[in-house]
C-alpha cells in the first residue's frame, strides 16, 4: 500500500466543505490554488487566467520519502512511526515575502495563535480571491506593510510584530531579488543580519521558501513537542540544547536531518487520515 502525506503546516491552508484543504499563493505574476482532497490527491491550478489549462509552470512541490529518515538504533521508535507517512509532499512556499512574513509572527507565540494572527494579518491589508473556503486573504507587500501605521498593526494584532516587519520589508524591497536567488545555507545569513529578524525566524524562512528543512530550526518547540508525542516512552532531553545536541547525532547529514525534521511536523500537523480507491492513504 502506497502511503502519501500532505502537510499542511503553514497557517495559509484553509478548510473547505467536504473534508478539502486548499490554499491560495502567488508564483511568477499569478495566483494558484493548492487543492487537497482525498480522492484526487493534491492538485494546484492557476486561477488568475481565462484558460485554467493554459500552460504556466506551476509553484514548486517536494516529496520526501521515507527512505531518507535516519538508520540511527537509538531514533528507530520514532522513525518506525514516522515511517507510516510514507511519502511526505509539501507545497514550497514560492513567496520568499510570505514565508519571512509568516515566520515573523509565529516569533515568541504558539502555532495556533500564530495561525490566527497571520489570517488576521492578511485579512486587514492584503488581496483577496474568493474560494470554496470562502474568502481568502493574500500576504500584504513589504510597500504596503512601510505604509502601515502603530494603530494599524494593532487592529490586526501584530503591534508587537511592527518593527521586526518593517525592518524586513525595507531590507527585502533592497535585497529581495538577490536574496531570492540564495541557496539555503546562505539565505539564513543574508536572513538573519536584518534587525529583529534573528536566527529562528530567518531558518524558519529559508525553509518555508526553499524546501529545504535541513535549516529548520529543528529543536524549536514544534518539532520537541511533537518528537515527544509520536515516541512518547524514548527519554527525551529535557534542555533545547540538549534535544538539538541529540537530533544532530541521530541525523548526521543534511538527507536525514531534513527528512526527520519535515516528517516529525508532518506527523504534528496532519488531522485527519481518508482511505483513497486503490490503496492509497492521503493524510494532511
Amino acid at each position: 500500500m502506497t502511503t502519501t502525506t500532505v502537510i499542511t503546516e503553514h497557517p495559509a491552508w484553509h478548510e473547505a466543505p467536504g473534508g478539502a484543504t486548499l490554499r491560495v499563493v502567488e508564483h511568477q505574476g499569478g495566483r494558484w490554488l493548492a487543492h487537497w482532497q482525498g480522492a484526487a490527491g493534491l492538485t494546484l491550478r492557476r486561477t488568475d487566467v481565462a484558460d485554467p489549462e493554459a500552460k504556466a509552470e506551476a509553484p514548486p512541490l517536494t516529496r520526501t520519502a521515507a527512505a531518507g529518515l535516519p538508520p540511527h538504533p537509538e531514533a528507530v521508535a520514532l522513525v518506525d512511526e514516522l515511517a507510516l507517512l510514507g511519502t511526505v509532499t509539501r507545497l514550497t512556499n514560492p513567496s520568499l515575502w510570505d514565508a519571512i512574513t509568516t515566520a515573523i509572527l509565529r516569533q515568541v507565540v504558539r502555532a495556533q495563535q500564530a495561525r490566527s494572527v497571520y489570517r488576521r494579518w492578511c485579512a486587514a491589508y492584503g488581496s483577496t480571491i474568493e474560494t470554496s473556503a470562502g474568502t481568502v486573504a493574500l500576504t500584504p507587500g513589504p510597500e504596503v506593510v512601510l505604509g502601515l501605521d502603530d494603530e494599524q498593526f494593532a487592529a490586526a494584532g501584530a503591534l508587537f510584530h511592527r518593527t521586526a516587519l518593517r525592518a524586513a520589508a525595507r531590507a527585502y524591497l533592497k535585497h529581495g531579488e538577490t536574496w531570492r536567488r540564495l541557496d539555503p545555507d546562505d539565505l539564513v545569513k543574508a536572513l538573519d543580519d536584518v534587525p529583529r529578524i534573528g536566527p529562528w525566524t530567518a531558518s524558519a524562512a529559508a525553509a518555508d521558501y526553499t524546501g529545504d528543512h535541513a535549516v529548520y530550526p529543528y529543536s524549536d518547540l514544534a518539532v520537541r513537542t511533537w518528537a515527544r508525542r509520536a515516541a512518547p516512552d524514548f527519554d527525551w532531553p529535557g534542555s533545547e540544547r540538549e534535544f538539538g545536541a541529540l537530533w544532530r547525532r541521530w541525523a548526521p547529514n543534511r538527507v536525514e536531518l531534513h527528512a526527520l525534521t519535515l516528517f516529525t511536523l508532518a506527523w504534528g500537523s496532519h488531522a485527519r487520515i481518508t482511505r483513497q480507491p486503490g490503496g492509497s492513504t492521503h493524510r494532511t
